[in-house]
Formats: C-alpha cells, sequence, structure tokens
C-alpha cells in the first residue's frame, strides 16, 4: 500500500506529549547538559574535535574563526553559525573560563560584556588544555559515531586527560532540570583524584582538604560557611556567596577611598556601574560620594565616600546589600553519566566517574598499542627470516609465477609478513639494516611484555593513571595558570548600618491596597476611610511602624521580601506599585504584611505543612526575596502569623478542626514544613496560634468567637482532627 495520503488520527493530548518529550530529551542529552567523563556539551566537543582536525594545535599557527565555524556547523553541528561561535569564544575568554581550550587573536569581547569581533575577523587555535582533553584520540580510546548525515564519525566523548568538568564547570539549562558547576583550581582536583586512586573509601570531606572550594577566574573572596560548603558538595546542591576584594587607600588631609580590584564571577563591571550609579540616584547608597572607574587590563573601580566619617566596612556593606558586589552562584552537579541518563552527583561521585574513564581510556589505548606492536613484531620476524635467506628469496621472486605463495610456503610466512617482504625496497638489503630489525625487535618485545603485565594488573594500571594525573597536575597547576585566584574567607560578622544611615525617626502608617499600590503616611491611628485610592481600588491591609523599622512582605509563593519604611513612597498620592520594589511575580499575590521584629511566625501551605520561623530569618538584602517556604506544584503559602501562644489550631477545607501544642511544630529557617492536620482531600483552610488558658478568637470573615473549651478537639500534629464546631465552619 502507498503510504502517500494516509492520514493516521492521533489523540492532540498524546502527539503533543510524544514530541515534547522527544524535544526534552534531545535538549538533555545534546545540548544543555556535560560529560562527566569530559566535563564538554556537544557544540564544545564538536568544536575542539573539529579545530584538531584542522591540525589548530597549541604550536601550530591560527586560522578565521569563519572556518572552524563552517567545518563544525557543515560536518557536525546542524545549528547556527551564531551560537556556535558564541560558544567559541566563550572557550577563549580568561575572564569567563577558569582554563581556556582556545587560544584567540584578536578582540573576543571584555568583561565589561563587549561583543567579540565578527568571527571574519578573529583567529583561533587550540591551547594546550585542549590538547590534554583530546590525547589519545587516534588510540582508539574512545567510541565514535557518525555525524548527523553519515558522511563522518565524530567521538562521543573525549579521553580528557585534563578534570575539565570540575576545572572548567558549566552552566545550562534544559527542559526541567539544570546544571550550573563552578569552576576549580585543577591543581587542587588533581590532588583529590590523587587521593582517590591512593584511598579509594576517602570521604568528601577528605577531598575537601585538598580542594576546599571553588577558584573563578575572576578572583574575589569566597565567603561561604564551612559547614555549608560540605553539605553542598556531599549533595551535589548549593550555593556559594562570593564578595568583590577590596582595599582601603588613604588620600591626602585624611581623606580615603576604597579600590576594588576584583568582582564575582560572571558579573559585568560595566553593569555593575550602572548598577551603582542609579541606587545613587535614587538615594539608595547614602554613604557613597561618587564611583569611578579606573581600569585598565586590570579592574580597578574607585569607591569615594560621602563624608571622611563612615567607616569603611560599613560603607561596603551597603554595597554588598544592594549591589552585585556580593552575589550568590549556585551548584546544582547534574551531568550526564557514562551510561548517558542525567542526575545529580556529589563531589566524590564525580572524581570517580573521571577516574573510572581515565581507567577506560588507559586500557583501551594499552589495548591499541598492544596491537600495533603484535603487528610490527609479526612483520619484523618475517624480514628476520628473509635476511636468512635472501638469495632463495630473490630466486623466488624472480622465477615463481605466484611469488606471495611460494614465499609462504618456503618460509611458512603468514600474510602479512609476505606482503611486507614483497614490499620491501632493494635498499634495505643490506647488513646493518638486519642489525637495526634486531634492536627493533629487542624493544618490541620488551614494549609488549610491559604491556601484557600493565593489561594483567590493576594495581599497576592505577599507578599509571596516578602519574598521568601527576603530570597532569604539574603541567597547568603551576606557574601563573594554576595559582589560586578565589581566596577564601571566613564568613563575615553581621555589620549593624541603623547607626551608619541616619533616619529620622518617625511613626507611620503603610498602606497597601488591592491592587497593590504601597505608600506611607505619617501617624497612627488614621482613618482609612479618608484614605484616597485609585478608582476600584481599596485598601488591603495597614501597618502602623516607625521610619526605622523594616517590613516583611511574604507572598504565596513562600517568598519572603524586606521593604524599609523610609525608601516608601510618602504623601497623599496613590503611592507606587509594590511590584516595582520587589521581584514579586504577576502570579503571585501577598499574604501578609508586618513589621520585622525579634518574635517568630507560623508559616503554612495550602497542603497543610507548616513551620515556625524567626523573624530575623525572614529578612531578605535583595529584591528577589528570600524563599522560606517551599512548595510543590499546585500549591501555594497561605499562612504568615504571629507565633505568639503556646497551641495551634487549624482548620481544613474537608471541615475538619484540630488543636494541637506549638511546641510540635520545628523552628526552620527554610523547607517544606511538616504537616499540621492529615487530609485525604483538599487541604488547609485556616491557621491560628493562640494560648490555651486565654482561649481561642476565632476571626473569620468579619465575625469574632471565643471559645475556651478546646478539650474535644485537642490532639497531636498531623492528626486528621475532628468535625469543627459550628462556630468555625
Amino acid at each position: 500500500m502507498d503510504p502517500a495520503g494516509k492520514i493516521e488520527e492521533t489523540r492532540l493530548s498524546e502527539a503533543l506529549s510524544e514530541r515534547y518529550l522527544a524535544y526534552a530529551m534531545s535538549t538533555i542529552m545534546s545540548r544543555s547538559l556535560p560529560d562527566v567523563r569530559d566535563g564538554l556539551k556537544p557544540v564544545h566537543r564538536r568544536l575542539i574535535y573539529a579545530m584538531q582536525q584542522l591540525r589548530l594545535d597549541p604550536t601550530a599557527g591560527f586560522k578565521k574563526c569563519a572556518r572552524v565555524v563552517g567545518d563544525v556547523i557543515g560536518k557536525y553541528h546542524p545549528h547556527g553559525d551564531a551560537s556556535v561561535y558564541e560558544a567559541l569564544v566563550r572557550l577563549a575568554q580568561d575572564f569567563a573560563v577558569r582554563y581556556p581550550l582556545v587560544e584567540g587573536q584578536g578582540n573576543f569581547g571584555s568583561i565589561d560584556g563587549d561583543n567579540a569581533a565578527a568571527m571574519r575577523y578573529t583567529e583561533a587555535r587550540l591551547t594546550a588544555v585542549a590538547k590534554a582533553l583530546l590525547d589519545g584520540i587516534d588510540d582508539d580510546a574512545v567510541d565514535f559515531r557518525a555525524t548527523y548525515d553519515g558522511e563522518d564519525e565524530e567521538p562521543i566523548v573525549l579521553p580528557g586527560a585534563f578534570p575539565n568538568l570540575l576545572a572548567n564547570g558549566a552552566a545550562g539549562i534544559a527542559v526541567g532540570m539544570a546544571t550550573s558547576i563552578p569552576p576549580h583550581n585543577v591543581g587542587e582536583v588533581c590532588a583529590a583524584a590523587l587521593l582517590l586512586v591512593r584511598k579509594p573509601e576517602a570521604t568528601t570531606a577528605d577531598l575537601l582538604a585538598l580542594m576546599p572550594g571553588p577558584d573563578f577566574p575572576t578572583g574575589g573572596l569566597l565567603v561561604e560557611d564551612a559547614d555549608a560548603i560540605a553539605r553542598a558538595y556531599e549533595t551535589g546542591r548549593g550555593s556559594f556567596r562570593m564578595r568583590a576584594k577590596w582595599s582601603v587607600e588613604q588620600g591626602r588631609f585624611g581623606t580615603w577611598c576604597i579600590v576594588v580590584t576584583e568582582i564575582p564571577y560572571q558579573v559585568q563591571k560595566s553593569r555593575l556601574i550602572e548598577q551603582i550609579a542609579e541606587l545613587m540616584e535614587q538615594k539608595k547608597l547614602p554613604l557613597l560620594g561618587d564611583i569611578r572607574d579606573e581600569s585598565t587590563t586590570d579592574i580597578r573601580l574607585v569607591l569615594e565616600p560621602r563624608t571622611r566619617g563612615v567607616e569603611p566596612e560599613v560603607l561596603m556593606e551597603t554595597l554588598f546589600r544592594a549591589t552585585p558586589l556580593e552575589s550568590r552562584f549556585s551548584l546544582n552537579m547534574n551531568v550526564l553519566g557514562a551510561d548517558r541518563v542525567p542526575g545529580v552527583l556529589g563531589l566524590r561521585a564525580v572524581l570517580r566517574a573521571w577516574l573510572d574513564h581515565r581507567h577506560e581510556v588507559l586500557v583501551r589505548r594499552s589495548q591499541h598499542r598492544l596491537r600495533a606492536v603484535e603487528r610490527r613484531l609479526e612483520i619484523l620476524n618475517g624480514f628476520l627470516a628473509v635476511y636468512l635467506n635472501l638469495d632463495d628469496v630473490i630466486r623466488i621472486i624472480r622465477e615463481e609465477d605466484d611469488a606471495k605463495a611460494s614465499l609462504m610456503a618456503t618460509f611458512s610466512l603468514t600474510d602479512l609478513q609476505a606482503e611486507s617482504v614483497l614490499n620491501m625496497r632493494l635498499r634495505s638489503l643490506r647488513r646493518l639494516e638486519e642489525i637495526e630489525i634486531r634492536k627493533e625487535h629487542g624493544a618490541l618485545s620488551e614494549e609488549r611484555a610491559g604491556l601484557e603485565a600493565l593489561l594483567a594488573d590493576e594495581g599497576l594500571r592505577w599507578k599509571r593513571i596516578g602519574k598521568e594525573i601527576e603530570a597532569t597536575r604539574r603541567q597547568f597547576g603551576d606557574g601563573a595558570l594554576g595559582a589560586r585566584r578565589t581566596e577564601l574567607a571566613a564568613p563575615p560578622a553581621p555589620v549593624d548600618l541603623t547607626a551608619a544611615v541616619a533616619v529620622e525617626r518617625e511613626s507611620l502608617t503603610v498602606l497597601l491596597s488591592e491592587k497593590g499600590w504601597i505608600r506611607a503616611v505619617k501617624g497612627h491611628g488614621i482613618d482609612a476611610a479618608s484614605q484616597k485610592f485609585k478608582e476600584g481600588d481599596k485598601l488591603a491591609r495597614a501597618v502602623e511602624c516607625q521610619s526605622t523599622d523594616r517590613l516583611c512582605a511574604f507572598a504565596t509563593d513562600g517568598r519572603a521580601f524586606t521593604l524599609k519604611a523610609a525608601d516608601l513612597p510618602r504623601g497623599r498620592g496613590d503611592g507606587q506599585p509594590i511590584r516595582l520594589l520587589i521581584e514579586l511575580s504577576n502570579d503571585e499575590e501577598l499574604i501578609a504584611l508586618f513589621v520585622v521584629g525579634d518574635g517568630r511566625r507560623l508559616v503554612a501551605s495550602s497542603a497543610g505543612r507548616g513551620m515556625v520561623v524567626r523573624d530575623d530569618d525572614l529578612v531578605a538584602e535583595k529584591r528577589t526575596g528570600k524563599q522560606v517556604l517551599n512548595t510543590k506544584d499546585g500549591e501555594s503559602a497561605l499562612a504568615c502569623i504571629a507565633a505568639e501562644g503556646d497551641h495551634v489550631a487549624v482548620l481544613g477545607r474537608n471541615g475538619r478542626f484540630l488543636v494541637f501544642p506549638l511546641e510540635q511544630l520545628p523552628e526552620m529557617t527554610r523547607g517544606l514544613g511538616v504537616a499540621l492536620q492529615k487530609y485525604k482531600d483538599g487541604g488547609l483552610r485556616v491557621a491560628r496560634v493562640f494560648t490555651a488558658s486565654a482561649g481561642l478568637v476565632w476571626k473569620e470573615g468579619g465575625r469574632a468567637r471565643a471559645m475556651t473549651d478546646l478539650a474535644p478537639w485537642l490532639g497531636k500534629r498531623a492528626d486528621g482532627g475532628k468535625p469543627a464546631p459550628s462556630w468555625a465552619k
């Protein structure tokens, strides 16, 4: 039957699922996640292999990047030339990659965010690091597969003598998963790998004693807590807190300024200066007088204080809290394993995977070399047999019709030996050549014995791998390239900015409308009805505070945001949309607005999970807020109430009511929380905290009811509860 014109009916949902799954798998396997063995994504691997095929070795001349990109997209990577060129450029940027794999000639961009010149102007060749990644690729060290058009072959993975995944890191976003791996110092990585070779049972703590943390190409200070670093490397997930490196320069007549010489990784210098200037215009950096960029090839940002009486540490603390001079780099070691299955691995598992790959490469290279040695020895044995009977060999070649068969029969030669004898040049038929053949035969026999011993003894193989790693450490871990750039420092002590940033204390009432407009008016006890709002809008929340207070806004996505009362718009106008002050998406709403004090809060989700959080742990320094309550798909944060009392009352949407002691709830800084009430259907509707001796005042729908006898509903946390009383329905 001719398939042309045949229509097959398929459900739309099934067709979409099948096609989207194919797209997702393609993104995960062939685009976004690096291979744990060589630390490369397909585009980077194809770039390096294509440059090797073009013979762009570190000692060779440069070639135009347009030539390299053309070969890559024509033979191996059928994607756009712009994206391939961007990948090539990044591999050559010493501020983006800790150990560049490509040496560029021309304009390859800058740390200010400037783009590279067009590919027709720039040139490139491989570095020694890339050469180490390719070492052994011609010795059957790795498998090859057909290219997308079937006309050529490309390596599935590179031999990877250089620990590229950890040394250069990786970042990528796939469908449903992402990866983020910071760069590390290759000398420290090799030292940790050598420890794992000598001591396979070494723990993550043992490894961290040798490689204590990331080493970013732009330097800076790593000020993360040691316990947090250990947990991150143990689980493969976490984050690292980075700060700019700065110093104080004294001027004339008691003046001084701060000079920033290193900034956090992946922070664009020009954008950083723009952000600081914008904050100065908005009066949000009252201690900073001026900023100048005096950078050349090295970074030099000069920060001048507004007055000499400001402490340098206090000035820098205000900048760290408000600008990218302090930032976080996430750790998510989500990689493709040797079986091509993605997974999040800890530090030990990543090093183990690389070492296992190096072991496999050593075995395959040794087997390949052994086959070559045995083939050459077979040929040499044939030559030696010929030299003992040269006259007979010459006669057979001159007189016999089938010289090859006669040679094989007369001298018991193999097909390969006979063919090699027939191809021998006449000038080789001299005594001196026989001596050279015997010498080569002896050397190869000795090499064969060594290879056979190596393949038969796993201990010898690991010793050889240890020597190779030590050679890599000496080559790339010493000198200017291998010196650690990121300084490890203790977490900074908290700095109180209240006294430094003088704010006149006055009574304020913060008004938040239903449509999200916020403003502050002077005084307490104001009449809400007398306040004007936009047409169709009205008051949602009113919070009395002081101008020196900080306010916490808690959203349905479980994030807490911090607002300074002094920074809120004043006057009789409509105020300002709160979404301009905090990065709150349009899909989320605020469920609480309160003054940050020294108390505690009960936060709970719609699924009925909750926990107690201290006010201090709800404070966020960034506009993006702080994730406090984690929620699953389809859930949202439902409550953020003062935990003042000794009991908790919860009412589920199933109409069941439960009271339990507050002490049964854990105090946490972040998490999913624990179950407040058990549900078969639905979730949490209302939660209250109260003191048992005073009774429960149940406020809902504008009505209030006091209740002291709650014994029938008293139970343990996570119980199902009992049917709710009439006043709580």
